[in-house]
């Protein structure tokens, strides 16, 4: 749980901490110690997250290919069947 600190150690460690700031203070200290340490964990997730957001949006702006522009629609196709040889007929076929 706490790494390489062992059982002994923490008795120590505690034994030290009563005799320095006596057994009203100790809750008190150990309960800012707490929030102090909540206080920290949520801080650093909230940093972690933004960066992991920053990077996602990093990464979708790289992927997404760079659209051109959009090209014209191609004219349509010219029906030839309704086409005259008649140079003196205009195109609503009038002469």
């Amino acid at each position: 749980m706490f790494g390489s600190i062992g059982m002994s150690e923490l008795l120590i460690i505690f034994v030290i901490a009563l005799v320095v700031f006596g057994p009203r203070k100790l809750p008190e200290l150990g309960r800012s110690l707490g929030k102090s340490l909540g206080e920290f964990k949520r801080a650093s997730n909230d940093l972690r997250n933004t960066l992991e957001e920053e990077i996602h949006v990093e990464e979708q702006v790289h992927r997404e290919p760079t659209t051109p522009a959009p090209t014209p629609a191609p004219a349509p196709p010219v029906d030839d069947s309704q086409q005259h040889d008649d140079p003196h007929q205009d195109q609503a076929g009038n002469v």
